[in-house]
Parts: C-alpha cells; structure tokens; sequence
C-alpha cells in the first residue's frame, strides 16, 4: 500500500490513515492482514464500472427471480407492509415504496449535492461551461419526448412521454470506463455535466406533470421547515445532523402534501454549506506545525500505543481537516458508496423484476416499447448531437479539447440508458396498472440497444476534431 505525502511538508494523515509511512526513511508499519483480505473488495469499490456491475447483477437477479417458480414470492417480499409509528403518528408503506419514496430520496440528496457542486466550482459554474451540456442535455430530453408522443399520441399510454428523458448516470460512466483510454477525460466530464443537467430536468418534469394534488397546508409546513434550512446554512451551521433531522421532517411534509417525498432530497441538498472554515494556507501550516507536534513527542523504544501528546496532536488534526473540507463534499463522500452499491442495487433489485411472458403482452406494450426505443435509443443521439452542434455552430458554446463528433454521437447513445431513473418516472407515469410492466421491459431493451450501440460506437472513434 502506497505512503501518503506532500511535497517540502509533512503531514500527520500518514500517521493516522496509512498502514506504511516514512519517518526518517524507516517503515514503521507493515500492512496488516485484513488489508491483504480486503485489498481486492477496495480496488472494486473505486473502480468507476463497480456500481454499473453491481447494477446488472441485480438486474439478472429481479428478472430471474421474477420469471422463476418462486414469481409469487417476488411480489409478496416487495408489497410486504412495514409500519413505524410514534404515539398517534402512524406510517405504513409496502417495502417498494419505502425504496422508491424514502430511500430513493438520498439518491436525489446526492444528485442535489452534485448540481450544487457543479454550480459552483464545476462544469456548470460559468455561462461558457455550462451552455454546452445544457443545450446537449436539452436536445436529449425534448427529442426523446417528441418521439415517444409521436406514437402514443391519444392512447393510455401517451402519460409516459417522460420516461424516455431520463439518462442512467451510473450505466453511462459506467460504459465509458470500460473503455479507458479509447475516450478522453474531456468527454467523461461532459456525459457527466449532461447527465447533472438531465437530472434537473427530470426533477422539474416529476414536480411539475408527476405530481398529485397538493394539499396545501402540509406544502406549507413544508417551506417553513425549507426556512429553518436556510436560516441554518446562513448561520453557518456546519454538523449534518440538524440538517438530517430537518430533512426527515421535509420529506414527511412533502409526503403528505402531494409533492413526491424524493424532491425534499433535492432541496435540502441545496442547503448544504458548501465553504470551508480554513483556507489552504492556514491548512497546510497548522498541519505543519501538529505533525512536529506529533514527530517531537515520540519516544524511543517500542510503542505500542501512542502517547498523550500524540493523542491530542492526532485529534487537532482530524479537527482541521474537517475544517478543511465543506460539509457538501464530506456528506457526498460519505454517501456516494450507499447510493452506488445498497440504495440504486436495491431500487433495481425491487423493480425491474418484470414477467417476461410475450403471450401475454397487449397492443400496447408495441405502443410503449416502440416509443421506447424511438425515444432512447433514436431520440436521445439525434438531440444531443443536434443541440450540440447548434450550440457550437452559433458561438454559444466553445468546442470541447480532444472531442470528436463520433464521441458526441457516441456518448448520445449512451445517455440513451435510461434504466435506473427511466423505471422510476414510469412508477409515476403509470403506477400499479398493467401498463408499468410493459413500460420496464420497453426500458430495458432499449436501454440495451442504446448501451450496446453507443460502446460500439466510442470503440471505433477517431481522432477528428469538432469543427
């Protein structure tokens, strides 16, 4: 395992995070034997395919489950009612919707706290940067939904015209990771500003034309409680907790009020503190000054626990390196694994166990499968390439580094994997009828094609600059 260090400075996260380090050229710690057992299990978990992976495993899993002799099984384990009640408070969900209304809000707080970040310091933090994933992620949600409507028009399943927006984030990066080298880091950062951009908009589209009727006064209760959140941002209130227990009480305003309950992970997300409390000088000083703290306070002879000295030079440290970092960018970096690897693999596993009996599938399920496919696997290239290019061609937007049209064409189809987020604007364009299974197969399959289509794609790209 590597040492950490930085340069013409010592650091104390050597001492505190590392098995190995350096102190005057002599290793002190060899790696341990849990780290050799654990090794690989964290090589996988930084892997940037692992959560795609992790994905198609639950995938197999809920469509095997679902067409095998234990079918029954699957939807009785997922209606299964689970209740928690306070006094007269009483809350009773089946595991499905505890999956898709609660933990699918933390999903959304982390989608929240990525638009943040972008607005900020990211890919959306000038009008230079942002003009071109936006006018790309645009043309991906409008085509898309032309396409679908354009076959479903005046039919039942026409409510579905939202579906084929959505972009699978996970699957996408996913795909582009399997293929290194072959694509640049330019275009990555572009899928991904996209893909922000695309979550807005799928945001808006279920709290505008998803949404139940209000009820207003738990909408009310809900912004009072948006208040306390803002006020607490603005008092510089730095410790996760108040806003945890605030966001709990907003998603329960927004679960009564007719809103989905997911779109308070969006908005409390927002409220997010996102400044440090010690800028990188002072940072990188007081650093300084505790690991000499530390390094003087040694003793000769073997240790086998640290002294008290240490002990508070080691706490001083952990205080100024959560000063240094914002409490946006820890909350992400705490959460991102349970999204990648529990919450998304769960939201799959519970629903895209569909019955795969064409005997017994209707007209309309030719009617959703075809806008399916003409919205994500047709429709999403030809909007992002054509935005795209009407963006770069007008002067609106500069002409990426090292991206070649096969790239953006390439990447159009890959944001053509609507899975993840596609299945859940359907749960909400077509509830418990007959029509939602007809729509998740539609999703998948064309999510398929699109996949399939667009690493074909970027594995043959050349080297042709946009002009």
């Amino acid at each position: 395992m590597r040492s950490f260090y930085l340069p013409k400075t010592k650091t104390l996260l050597s001492f505190i995070f590392m098995n190995t380090t350096s102190v005057k050229n002599k290793v002190i710690k060899k790696p341990l034997p849990i780290d050799r057992v654990l090794h690989p299990f964290r090589e996988f978990a930084e892997k940037e395919a692992s959560g795609g992976i992790v994905l198609i495993f639950c995938l197999v899993a809920a469509l095997a489950w679902a067409n095998s002799p234990w079918a029954s099984s699957y939807n009785n384990f997922w209606h299964t009612e689970l209740t928690i009640s306070f006094g007269s408070f009483t809350l009773s969900k089946s595991l499905l919707h505890w999956i898709n209304d609660g933990l699918m809000a933390l999903f959304f707080f982390v989608i929240g706290l990525e638009i943040k970040r972008e607005l900020l310091v990211g890919e959306l933090s000038s009008r230079r940067k942002a003009i071109l994933p936006i006018a790309a992620a645009l043309g991906g949600m409008i085509i898309p939904a032309i396409f679908f409507i354009a076959i479903n028009a005046g039919k039942a399943t026409a409510s579905g015209w939202g579906v084929p927006m959505a972009t699978d984030i996970a699957f996408a990066l996913g795909i582009l990771a399997l293929l290194g080298s072959r694509v640049p880091t330019s275009l990555k950062v572009f899928l991904t500003a996209l893909a922000i951009v695309d979550d807005i908009g799928a945001v808006i589209i279920i709290a505008l034309f998803y949404t139940e009727k209000l009820i207003l006064a738990n909408l009310g209760v809900g912004l009072v409680i948006l208040l306390i959140l803002i006020v607490a941002n603005r008092l510089h209130v730095r410790h996760p907790l108040p806003y945890a227990i605030l966001g709990i009480f907003l998603w329960l305003a927004f679960l009564k009020s007719g809103l989905h309950a997911t779109l308070a992970g969006i908005i409390v997300a927002l409220t997010i503190p996102a400044k440090t409390r010690i800028n990188t000088e002072n940072f990188l000083r007081r650093s300084e000054e505790l690991t000499e703290d530390f390094a003087s306070a040694i003793k000769r002879g073997k240790n086998i626990l640290i002294n008290n000295a240490q002990q508070v030079a080691v706490h001083e440290q952990k205080v100024v390196c959560r000063q240094a970092e914002t409490p946006l960018q820890r909350m992400e970096h705490t959460l991102l694994p349970w999204i990648a690897f529990v919450i998304m693999p769960l939201f799959a596993l519970a629903n895209a166990g569909v019955v795969l009996n064409i005997g017994q599938l209707s007209s309309d399920f030719t009617l959703i499968t075809l806008g399916m496919i003409a919205g994500l696997v047709f429709g999403k290239p030809i909007g992002i390439v054509t935005f795209t290019w009407i963006a770069i061609k007008s002067g609106l937007a500069d002409k990426p580094s090292n991206i070649t049209w096969q790239h953006i064409i390439g990447v159009g189809f890959l944001a053509g994997i609507g899975f993840t987020m596609s299945l859940f604007i359907a749960s909400l364009a077509f509830g418990d009828n007959g029509l939602l299974p007809m729509a998740k197969i539609g999703i998948l399959l064309a999510s398929l094609l699109a996949g399939i289509t667009g690493y074909l794609i970027l594995r043959k790209s050349k080297s042709v600059a946009l002009d």
